[in-house]
């Protein structure tokens, strides 16, 4: 079932649990992210500067609107401790009904 707003699934790693921890709870706090994940102990293997680099993060997995992904990129760019962090976004294409709603209803602007 599709739902009437874009709900995202947003990737990002991190150099460890504690910077990951960090910046979920400041993403939920700025209200950009309904809920985040944090999976640890993820083994990456990426091509960065000319090297082949292996390293041990933490992956992220941040909830949120296709509304708000403009102001949650920023806020993980200005936050982030890498000099090019992984922001992926995929469109949540369906999901229960209720969850996608308290998606909506915990990232918007109450401001």
């Amino acid at each position: 079932m599709t739902h009437p707003f874009q709900a995202q699934l947003v990737f990002c790693t991190c150099p460890d649990e504690e910077v990951a921890r960090d910046l979920a709870k400041k993403l939920i706090e700025q209200r950009l992210a309904a809920c985040v994940n944090t999976l640890p102990g993820i083994h990456s293997m990426y091509q960065w500067k000319d090297q082949v680099c292996e390293d041990t993060e933490c992956l992220l997995l941040i909830k949120t609107t296709a509304e708000q992904l403009p102001a949650l990129q920023t806020a993980i760019a200005a936050m982030h401790p890498y000099e090019l962090p992984e922001i992926i976004a995929v469109p949540i294409s369906a999901g229960l009904p209720a969850y996608l709603d308290w998606i909506q209803a915990s990232v918007k602007d109450f401001a």
